[in-house]
Parts: structure tokens; sequence; C-alpha cells
């Protein structure tokens, strides 16, 4: 999984690029962001976000002048939003500013991924949800038959491609409670695809491309297979959060990420598969 900031703090840090770290040490009541917040800042660059808004400017601010002052130890600054900058969170922080090195890097933790995702199919809608899968926090295994299906860019580290035959084999190599996407170029191979997962019966969300009628004619014929009934009533299809409009690849691919992060947030966090 990538972590995009620690890994930007790390590439600095080898390229000898002098930074400030400004941290969300504490947080009380209503806040942009939790603490454990992290934002990098330079002279000139400024990495993450702290919540934006007249705080983060004045945080970058006060960051900049302790790097150009050369300051060495870490300085704490206690922030009630509403009185100090006239924000109407109405809560209360204390940010720390210091400078980058390696001692932080060190105490820096991993951020845990929000879900463990299989994702079969590298067709328009799979792409779109890729790329919006790129910049979160998540493990990703894309799989298709088709190598040449894979865009020529690289994704990121946590999204593995896998071009492999037959697809469906892939399923047990999940963890239990991991989430599935099967939004392939076939039919019949949407259709094994998903007898497989629905057989292993321990999956956290299991979403099929297609309408309504499709639902209908694979609960059919999984039925008719022998699938575990209680397996078939947790098969999501038609796949993402309803009332969107239109079926444009980006506009499924919002609607389809927003309802695998409705999934993550419903998930206690010990629950997650990473």
């Amino acid at each position: 999984m990538r972590d995009t900031l620690k890994a930007t703090a790390r590439a600095w840090l080898a390229a000898g690029r002098p930074a400030m770290l400004v941290q969300v040490l504490e947080a009380r009541g209503s806040v942009p962001r939790d603490a454990g917040t992290r934002m990098l800042v330079t002279t000139e660059l400024v990495a993450g976000t702290i919540g934006g808004g007249h705080l983060e400017l004045q945080a970058i601010a006060s960051a900049r002048g302790l790097l150009t002052d050369g300051a060495a130890t870490p300085h704490d600054q206690a922030i009630a939003l509403g009185p100090t900058l006239g924000q109407c969170c109405g809560g209360a922080l204390t940010l720390r500013t210091a400078p980058l090195e390696t001692t932080a890097l060190a105490a820096w933790p991993d951020e845990a991924p929000l879900f463990t995702l299989q994702l079969y199919g590298a067709g328009h809608v799979g792409r779109a949800i890729v790329r919006l899968l790129d910049a979160l926090p998540c493990q990703v295994a894309w799989i298709d038959e088709r190598e040449a299906e894979f865009p020529a860019a690289p994704s990121a580290a946590h999204i593995q491609r896998l071009c492999v035959e037959p697809v469906e084999a892939e399923v047990r190599h999940a963890l239990a409670g991991a989430s599935y996407l099967v939004l392939t170029h076939s039919h019949d191979l949407d259709q094994a695809i998903t007898e497989a997962i629905l057989r292993r019966g321990d999956f956290g969300f299991l979403g099929l491309i297609g309408s309504a009628t499709k639902r209908a004619r694979f609960l059919h014929r999984f039925e008719a297979r022998g699938v575990p009934a209680d397996s078939l009533a947790r098969l999501t299809c038609p796949i993402g959060l309803p009332g969107m409009p239109g079926k444009q690849p980006e506009l499924i691919a919002l609607a389809v990420v927003a309802q695998l992060l409705q999934v993550a947030a419903a998930t206690p966090a010990g629950e997650r598969k990473c």
C-alpha cells in the first residue's frame, strides 16, 4: 500500500531537502483533521494537508519561519479555532512543527488500509476505479487475463496487477473478509468468478457489475448449482451507491468507490483485512 506523504518525506530526507513536519498532536471537538494528521512544508513546497483554510495558511507560514530561522527543536502551538482564527468549527487542537528528520520518519506509523480488494477486469470501468483508488489507502489486486488491457502507465505500489488464467483461481488467495468487484468483459467469466467468491462465503463485500436482470439470472443459475442462500443474499448487483446519474465509466467508478468506502466505514477497524 502506498502512503504518499510518508513516501514524500522519505524522498525529501534522502535528497537532503530541508523541510518542516507539521502534525496535529491533539484534537478536541470539531476540527478539520484528526490527531496524527501530517503535512510537510519547505520554503517552496507543501505536501499533505491539515485541513486547509486559515489554520493551514498560518501553519505553513509558521513552519517556513521556523525553517528559515533554523529551528532545531519541536514547536508546539495550542489553537482554539474560534477565538484564535475566527473559524466556526468550534474545536481546538495542538500543532507540533518540527524539522523533518529520520527519527520523525521512524515514529511515523504506516496508514492502515481502509479495505482490501480483488478487482476483476481492466476495462473502462476497472481502469476508472483504479484511477480513484490510486490515491486512497487501500490494498488492491487488479486481475485480468488480458495483459494488453492494463494501462501503459504503472499503478501505485498498493495496486498489484495480475495477468493470470484462469482468473477465478485467484479468489482462493484473498484474505477472509476481503472485498471483491467483478466487472470483466465476459458474462461467463463474471459468473465463474462470482460463483467462486460466493462458495467461499467469507467475503466482506461482493459487487458484480450489471443490471437487476443480470443479478436475477445469475442467482437462478447459482441456486441450481447449490450455492448457499445466505451467500446469494449478500451479492450486490447493480454496483455503486444509488442515485448517481449517467453510465459513463467515471461516474460508475465514483459511485462504486463511494460504496466501498461506505462499507469500510461500517466495518470496525480491527476487522479490516490488510
